[in-house]
C-alpha cells in the first residue's frame, strides 16, 4: 500500500515536471516571436526606404529622404508602437496562456512573469539595436540610401 502510494506521488511529480517544461518550451517561443516582432516593428522608419528601393518602387534619393523623414521625425513614433506591441502581447501572454487572472494568482506568480516580463524587454531592445543598428544600417549602406 505504501509503495503504491510512493509511485503515485512520483508519477505525479514526473507529470508537473513535463508540464513545467513545457510550459518553459512555451514561453521560449513565444518570447523569440514577440521580440523579433516588436523589433521589426520599431526598425521600421528605416526599413521601409530599403524594401522600396529593393521593390523598384522608389529611387535611392527618395528613399533617403523618407528615410531621413521618417528616423528623424518619427522614429518615437516607431518606438512607441513596437513598445505597445510588445505590452499587449505579454498581456495577452500572462492573461490567457498563463491564466492570471485575479491579484492572488499573480502573487503566487510573481516571480516568474517579472522574469518573464525582463527577459522580453531585454531581449527586445538587444534585437532591436542589432536589428537597427547593424542588419538595417550594412543593407542601406549597400544599397546607397545612407552612407
Amino acid at each position: 500500500m505504501v509503495l503504491n502510494f510512493v509511485q503515485v506521488v512520483a508519477d505525479v511529480q514526473h507529470a508537473e515536471h513535463v508540464n513545467v517544461i513545457k510550459m518553459e518550451q512555451e514561453q521560449k517561443s513565444f518570447v523569440k516571436k514577440i521580440v523579433g516582432a516588436s523589433a521589426f516593428i520599431g526598425g521600421l522608419c528605416c526599413f521601409t526606404p530599403i524594401v522600396l528601393v529593393l521593390l523598384g518602387l522608389s529611387t535611392v534619393s527618395f528613399a533617403t529622404s523618407l528615410a531621413d523623414t521618417l528616423y528623424g521625425t518619427y522614429k518615437w513614433v516607431f518606438r512607441g508602437v513596437a513598445l505597445l506591441f510588445l505590452t499587449l502581447a505579454l498581456y495577452w501572454y500572462i492573461y490567457k496562456k498563463e491564466k492570471i487572472c485575479t491579484i492572488d494568482e499573480l502573487k503566487k506568480k510573481k516571480r516568474k512573469i517579472i522574469n518573464l516580463v525582463l527577459i522580453t524587454l531585454i531581449s527586445a531592445i538587444l534585437a532591436y539595436i542589432v536589428w537597427l543598428y547593424v542588419v538595417v544600417e550594412v543593407i542601406g549602406i549597400l544599397l546607397g540610401i545612407w552612407g
